[in-house]
């Protein structure tokens, strides 16, 4: 009976309360939806156009059937790049000189990511079921790009022997996700409620790197992709996993929408709330330790008592994991978080 509505979520977006307590994940893992639903789908990716229609199809039932009013779906930059698989450590990037910088294929990116993504976009322009829209767009962030194609323990040292060719990195990255944002927008915007990517800077202790790097070859990144998407009229949503707390005001000040992703060992969400929730958007919440180690009953009643409390403290907020929900949370947990967000909602 339920009927999504994502206008929602738009007003979550403008740091509004909305009417009704909207949820929002980041990513759940397909396979987790699987189990939840009983139905298999995952496989059907990698198939033809029909398959690729039956995917979507199956993602949009699941957000739906679980009272979203907002499908998160994005396709990663970094499944396209020619010799990636740095981003998961283990290996250097594909490029570690001025040579490699010279050699890759940058002008050709934009043209190879709309071969792969574009048509799943259109298989989810198909699907989207009535009344929802989607967040999310262009998967990975600036530093996670520099991550694969360089490699994070590879980084520092190009960063002191070569600057000039550390810099041109970043800015090749800024001009490719500019490129590729700018097709994407022109093309798929009106199914988008909020357009988003992830970039992790942080670990539970600090950033990933300097803040001054970040400031310095980062953040003008940011903002040339932020400002093109507001330009087409859409807000914008930052994930970042981390203690990200010292770079948090120039990110802030690019003119970001909202944040997502808090974890309890970093931070209680309640300094989010006191420092933010007055300039940006909120989504949330709920460490993801605290869904896979707690039963199911702390679960719901948790969620209840602190989704109603973060709501009541915020602007615009919409509940969720601090994370992700991937294939290894209970299923009757994350069953509970959504129940007691559903329970909120009845309660006002």
């Amino acid at each position: 009976m339920f009927q999504p509505d994502y206008r929602h979520f738009a007003e979550v977006m403008k740091n509004k309360r909305p009417a009704r307590l909207p949820l929002y994940e980041h990513y759940i893992n397909a396979p987790f939806m699987e189990r939840l639903m009983e139905h298999k789908f995952a496989h059907l990716a990698g198939g033809n156009e029909a398959d690729r229609d039956e995917y979507l199809r199956q993602i949009g039932r699941f957000f739906k059937t679980m009272t979203y009013d907002v499908i998160s779906y994005e396709v990663c930059i970094t499944d396209i790049l020619p010799g990636h698989g740095a981003l998961l450590g283990g290996m250097p990037g594909p490029i570690q000189n001025r040579a490699d910088f010279k050699a890759y294929p940058w002008a050709d990116l934009p043209r190879i990511y709309m071969d792969y993504a574009f048509p799943f976009f259109d298989s989810l322009e198909r699907t989207l079921p009535e009344g929802m829209k989607a967040v999310g767009g262009i998967g990975n962030g600036v530093f996670e790009i520099s991550e694969d194609l360089v490699g994070m323990e590879y980084l520092p040292y190009m960063q002191v022997d070569d600057p000039e060719l550390y810099a041109d990195v970043f800015n090749g990255i800024g001009e490719m996700m500019f490129q590729i944002w700018s097709k994407f927008l022109a093309r798929y915007k009106h199914n988008f409620v909020a357009c988003r990517f992830g970039d992790d800077l942080g670990f539970k202790a600090s950033l990933l790197t300097n803040p001054d790097t970040i400031r310095s070859q980062v953040l003008p990144q940011y903002k040339r992709v932020i400002d093109l998407i507001h330009s087409h009229g859409c807000p914008f949503l930052w994930h970042s996993c981390g203690c990200i707390f010292e770079i948090m005001e120039d990110v802030v000040a690019l003119g970001i929408d909202a944040k997502h992703s808090n974890e309890d060992v970093i931070s209680s969400y309640d300094r989010w709330i006191r420092d933010y929730s007055s300039r940006i958007a909120l989504v949330g919440g709920f460490d993801l330790g605290f869904l896979c180690q707690s039963d199911e009953a702390t679960v719901y009643n948790t969620v209840l008592k602190e989704g109603a409390r973060f709501r009541a403290a915020c602007r615009g907020y919409a509940l969720g994991s601090g994370n992700s929900i991937p294939d290894y949370v209970p299923v009757e947990n994350y069953r509970a978080m959504c129940r007691a967000a559903q329970t909120i909602r009845d309660q006002e």
